[in-house]
Formats: structure tokens, sequence, C-alpha cells
């Protein structure tokens, strides 16, 4: 929950719009004095977002300050409302997010953030998601110091560019355990070492740990089953193997046992959710170890074996076979097993919208943030070069090379990396996220990221030509015989539908639109409204309202699309409109 606190009429209209802005998410604090909101806020949400001078907002919190994780975190919104300061709680308390979205959602206003990794665009260890644990902040600091920084993976994981001095660890080196030598950062040079892994290691005064998720853990029940014998259980199978309860992300279990208190206390203490699967999935699942017992109380030869493998999905690890509790005394009650994830990495196909920066969405540069390798066509890399994280390795090719992008980006993805590989408009719009998925596998993470299309942004500079039904067709020739191109234009020719075609005309292919417009005008008027827009939204943009017996193939090139309307669409005011229905246009 996120607090508001205001003192003055403006810093309640502000408070107001937040309010509006996020009805669900925040409180408003308007009772008492502002010392009083302030306290009550502080104790009671997550965030807080004080309508203040920053000198005020400081001296109201000081008093209440515990320690960086427990405090929520603050950001201060100034009287005419230019800016929203992150003041306390960056990374761990959400502040720097939150000044973002709050400069968003107020007109004008602009976020500032003076943490360090932020304002250098190094990744925050403590903003991944991730558990993080050991010398966060001198390796940090060492990340942003320019030191040597050895990075060492017992697992993939992918992670955003790191820094340039940042350097991955020999794959010998990566066989260390992390508990003295090696790459510790206990070793005889003394450096500094960001450690990715999952075992039980204890850090040395230079190593951070980030704790990756990829342990999942199976449990079974008896009814009735003490929380504290299945939690010592879990521990105990836990600290034996070497493993770290802060890579793990479940504890799974049967159907049957999903109000087991027992087992939902335990997921609770150890802050995983309970996960249930229904018997006849589990017993689909080979195990080493399967018994008669649970087949007959609950319908499955396994039950913490075939979890633990079900929730971590294809190419499972078991790496804790099924063992029983210890209670002394009398028969265990429960039992538990230990299964690791198959490392995976992440690939985001990334439209990037026509070219204005600011129709780049905030998912499509989280996306650029967050990724460590970025592909795509030489010229659209340059559009957004600047968007990327220091370290980020850029692989760019020219015009014809989209397959060979498609195939390096996904190898790179399996090789456990964060890849973005980008595309013009919306890259699933003849873009590439075909020709990806085609190459991309279950080994891998995919997403997809819309953008917004040239279509798109030239019906807004032509005006509402897409009002009612319409199709985008290539004239392209170079994957697609002209014979099924002409079936298609031809078609939407006679369904009378809006006409948009991408890749018109070029050097090369010059008589292909010529002959689209011909096929068109065998079922519409020369009247036709038709538009042609060039370079949209970008340097050089030029847009023409025209009609389909006045259109000039020879104005238009590979930069341009051309949008033709339908019977009932009409130029008004010199701007084409297509209405919602054909009965509003007869009424006219």
């Amino acid at each position: 929950m996120i607090g508001l606190v205001s003192a003055t009429a403006a810093g309640r209209r502000a408070r107001d719009r937040l309010a509006a802005a996020w009805p669900e998410a925040v409180r408003v604090y308007d009772t008492g004095g502002v010392r009083e909101a302030v306290t009550r806020a502080f104790a009671e949400c997550d965030r807080l977002v004080c309508f203040l001078a920053t000198g005020a907002t400081v001296r109201l919190i000081a008093p209440l300050l515990g320690g960086k994780a427990d405090d929520p975190g603050v950001v201060c919104v100034d009287e005419a409302q230019q800016y929203a300061v992150a003041l306390l709680g960056g990374h761990a308390g959400g502040a720097n997010d939150l000044a973002h979205a709050v400069a968003e959602a107020l007109p004008g206003c602009r976020p500032v953030v003076t943490t360090a990794t932020d304002a250098a665009g190094v990744p925050g260890l403590d903003a991944l998601g991730l558990p993080v644990e050991g010398s966060v902040a001198a390796v940090s600091r060492a990340m942003l110091d320019g030191e040597p920084v050895r990075l060492v993976r017992h697992h993939v994981l992918p992670l955003p560019a790191l820094p340039p001095n940042v350097t991955e660890a020999t794959d010998n080196a990566t066989e260390s355990d992390g508990r003295g030598g090696g790459n510790s950062g206990e070793g005889p040079d003394d450096g500094y070492t960001l450690l990715v892994t999952d075992r039980a290691v204890a850090p040395g005064d230079r190593t951070a740990v980030l704790r990756p998720p990829t342990l999942a853990v199976g449990v079974g029940a008896s009814r009735g089953a003490p929380a504290e014998e299945v939690t010592a259980l879990v521990g105990q199978a836990l600290a034996e193997a070497g493993l770290s309860p802060l890579s793990v992300t479940e504890l799974a279990t049967v159907e049957a046992k999903a109000g087991e208190e027992g087992l939902v206390e335990t997921a609770r203490r150890l802050g995983v959710p309970l996960r249930t699967y229904p018997a006849d999935e589990l017993a689909a699942v080979p195990v080493p170890h399967p018994s008669d017992a649970p087949l007959a109380a609950v319908g499955t030869p396994s039950v913490a074996e075939a979890a633990a493998l079900l929730a971590c999905g294809e190419g499972a690890e078991l790496v804790v076979p099924k063992r029983k509790s210890a209670p002394g005394g009398r028969a265990a009650m429960a039992t538990c097993a230990v299964a690791r994830r198959r490392p995976r990495g992440r690939l985001a196909v990334v439209g990037l919208g026509p070219g204005a920066r600011d129709l780049l969405t905030p998912r499509a540069r989280d996306e650029l943030r967050r990724a460590s390798v970025v592909v795509g066509l030489d010229q659209y890399v340059d559009q957004i070069r600047d968007l990327l994280r220091p370290g980020t390795r850029v692989l760019e090719s020219g015009l014809g090379a989209e397959e060979e992008r498609a195939r390096t980006a996904v190898a790179e993805a399996r090789a456990g990396r964060a890849v973005a590989l980008i595309g013009s408009g919306d890259a699933g719009v003849y873009a590439m996220a075909s020709p990806a998925l085609a190459e991309a596998s279950a080994d891998i993470d995919v997403v997809g990221v819309p953008g917004v299309t040239a279509a798109l942004a030239a019906a807004a500079l032509l005006g509402a030509p897409l009002g009612h039904d319409h199709v985008s067709i290539s004239l392209s020739d170079l994957h697609t015989p002209w014979e099924v191109i002409e079936r298609r234009v031809r078609a939407a020719a006679e369904s009378d539908l809006v006409v948009t075609f991408y890749n018109p005309r070029s050097r090369g292919r010059d008589w292909q639109l010529p002959k689209a417009l011909a096929l068109l005008a065998e079922h519409r008027s020369p009247h036709t409204p038709a538009g042609v827009v060039r370079n949209a939204s970008r340097p050089g943009e030029r847009t023409t309202v025209t009609t389909l017996g006045e259109l000039d193939p020879a104005a238009v090139d590979m930069m341009t699309v051309v949008t033709v309307g339908n019977t009932a669409t009409r130029s008004v005011a010199g701007r084409m409109v297509t209405p919602r229905g054909y009965r509003w246009q007869e009424s006219r």
C-alpha cells in the first residue's frame, strides 16, 4: 500500500490525482496533523509519497527510521509538482520505481533518483528481484568504481548487462564452492566476487551472493503433521545437501494436502507459496522411490519426489531423494525431496515502435535495460543504443540477415543470457518475432513486447482510416510468391476491406504497387480516399491524403506505408475517415 500525505491545497490536488490514478494501491492520510499522518503512513504502508519539502519530510521521518530492510520507500513531491524525489529506500523500499511512477502520473513532473547504481546505469544487486546476501554494498561499489569483479556462476541466470570491469570466471574456477579461496572473494588477491549459486556458502567480506530461483521442495505429510516436524525436515534436508533455502521458490505437494496446517505453516516460514498438484499428475512422474503407502492414501505412489520434479518442470534434477522426518519416539509423519530446475535463458522480442522515442513503450525500455545481449538490424540498434546499460553486448547486422539474427538471438538465450531481439514497429508484424519463435524451443523463456506498428503510426497521421475492418498486406515477393500476394489483394478488394500496404515499392520492385492498386480499382471508385505516409514519426515525415485514382506510385518507397480506404471511407477536412458502421455512413 502507498500512503499519500499532503499539507497544502496544491499538494492535495496532486494527491487526489494519484489517488484517482491508483485507486486500489493508495491510502490517503488526511486526518490529524501532518506529523501524525506521516507517522501513521510510515508504520502502515510499504511506500509513502509526501507532497512536502524534502527538508520537512526528513525532519518528520528521522525519528521513525529503523533499518534499510524494514523502512518504507519515501518519495517527496514539491509544491509545483516538478520533481518526484526518491528520498529513502531507493531499492529496498521501492522509492526509485515509485518516483518514476509518480512522475508519469503527474504531468510535467520528473523523477529524481540519486542511488549510485541507477545514476550510472549499473544494475543494483538488490534490485534484481532475487535474494542477495554477503557484501552487497562493497561489491556494488567496486562495480561502480571500475575495480575488477569476478562473476562466478554455478547456475545459468539471465542477468542484465554488467559493466565491463565484471568478468566471467573461467570454467574450472566456477567449480569453486565459494567457501574460501578460488572465486569466493577470499583468494590471495583479495578481489571482489559476485557469486551466483544455490549452494549454502558463507561469503567473505568482498563477495556478494545472488540466489537463483532453482530449487523446489516436495513434501508429503500424514494428517496432523506438526509444522515443527515438517520445517525441521526441510531445513535438515537442505543443510545436509549444502543448499540455500533462499533459492527455494515453492513447497509442493498433492492436492489432497492443500489444507494441511503443518505444510501451510512451513511454506509461510520459508516465505514461499504452497503449490499443489492432482494425484494423477504426480502418479505420471517417474521417481526413484515409489511407495504403496501414498498410493493407498492419496492415489499416487510418490508425493515428495514427484511434486518436487513436477514443480521444476522438464529436465529437472532430483538433488535430494525422498527422506523421512525423524521425530524420535514415534513414526515419521513427513517426507520431503528437493529438485533443481534446468537452467533457462531468456529471449525478449521487442518492438521499438515506428521510430519516435516517445512512441517506444515503457515495457520496451525496461526490456532493453534488462538485457545483457541485444540483437538487431544496425539502423534499429542506432535508435536505442543510448538506452542500453554499460557492458551490453550488441550483435548487429544489415538488411537481409533476418534469419541469421533470429538464430543468433535464440543461441544466446540458450547459453543462459538475457537477450533482447529488436525490430521496428511491432516485432510480431512483418518483423523478427516469427523467425525467432520458429527457432526457439521450450528450453528458453520467451517474452513478447508489443510496439506501435507502422500501420497504426501512419493511420494516426492520416486521420481514422482503420475505423472499420482492415487488413495489412506486404507487397514484397522476397519470401511470398506474387501469385499468393495477388490472391490476397483481390480478396481484400472483393471483401471491401481497408488495406494497408507494407513494403510497397523499391528500386528493384516497381510494378507490384501499380498492379495492387489496379486490383483494388476493380471494386472501388477512383475517388476512394488513399493515404501515403513516409517516415512516420521519424525525421523527414511526410503525409499525403489523396485518392485511389490519383495516387502516384513514383512517390512511394520502402520507407512508406500506403493505406487505401473502403467504399465507406471519406475525406473529412483533409483527413481519411472510415466510419465504424455502414449504417452511420448511410444516415449522413
